[in-house]
């Protein structure tokens, strides 16, 4: 049986790593391959250049989101879409991360990890916003 008090900081956890993960994502694309640089290899992949933009600002929003437990389960499903895309892109180059390229291991298990903090919500120590309490009502006490 699943000790509630453990699963809240298990979720905890899993938040906090997850938040920080995208947000270094979200900054190696800014400060490392640039904004423009970025914008270059989503054309490059055959994407509109703008999706870059989109992507970057869905992966630091989204890092501090978690990190702070805001809205956990909206921003765990609204990622899923940004890491099928990367999933997608890494496929042609086989299961193992380490091929050239980048394989498609750790998107999925990215995209995995994000539909488990979906499931399980913020944990312990997550800002609340009264309105979306107030929505989830009906939902878990831990929601």
């Amino acid at each position: 049986m699943t000790n509630v008090r453990n699963a809240d900081y298990a979720a905890l956890l899993l938040r906090v790593t997850l938040g920080a993960l995208f947000l270094a994502h979200g900054l190696l694309k800014i400060f490392v391959f640039t904004l423009p640089g970025t914008a270059k290899f989503f054309e490059s992949l055959g994407y509109p250049s703008l999706l870059a933009y989109v992507v970057v600002a869905a992966e630091i929003g989204g890092g501090l989101a978690l990190i702070f437990g805001i809205l956990t389960r909206v921003v765990s499903l609204t990622l899923i879409p940004v890491m099928i895309g990367a999933l997608i892109v890494h496929l042609p180059n086989g299961w193992l991360f380490s091929n050239a390229n980048g394989g498609w291991e750790f998107p999925a298990l990215w995209t995995a990890l994000l539909i488990v903090q979906a499931l399980l919500g913020p944990g312990a120590f997550a800002v609340r916003l009264p309105q979306a309490e107030g929505q989830a009502r009906g939902t878990t006490a831990h929601g």
